[in-house]
């Protein structure tokens, strides 16, 4: 039986498959892991959205996509990540686009919108998360680490 929102949908398709090692792009950081398998079944599901389910798809993406964002920002401010300035400037020019997309959904042009989730949004994060998000899961579990020794 089909999904009845995206939600549902990303919690079967969880059970199936993880986007996320089949890709190469886990990071070893759980939290951040978690997050961006949440992102990819979205922006999966909002690829393959039809007509008029594409708006609602995108918009709960893009919900997601600035929590997620503003979670690794919260951790990069934590740990006084090095990148963090260059790390929230793509966050925002990332969010902008999404949110024109959205917009464009919304009155009916989603063509582009699609087009953009699965090419351009699926390259940039593949790209993202191999480098500015892989050095903050390095910085944090290195942390981690420290806690942890300090602790014994």
């Amino acid at each position: 039986m089909p999904s009845d929102t995206p939600a549902q949908a990303h919690s079967e398709s969880a059970t199936h498959s993880d986007a996320l090692d089949d890709a190469g792009l886990a990071l070893g950081y759980p939290q951040m892991d978690d997050t961006h398998r949440e992102f990819l079944a979205l922006a999966q599901l909002a690829a393959q959205a039809p007509g008029a389910a594409l708006a609602p798809a995108l918009h709960e993406l893009f919900e997601h996509t600035q929590a997620h964002f503003l979670s690794e920002e919260s951790r990069m401010e934590a740990v006084n990540h090095k990148l963090l300035g260059e790390h929230r400037a793509e966050h925002q020019r990332i969010l902008g686009d999404m949110q024109r997309f959205c917009d464009r959904a919304e009155a009916g042009r989603g063509g582009m919108a699609r087009a953009w989730v699965s090419d351009n949004l699926m390259e940039w994060f593949g790209n993202h998360a191999r480098t500015m998000d892989s050095a903050l899961a390095a910085d944090l579990c290195l942390r981690a680490a420290g806690e942890e020794d300090a602790a014994d």
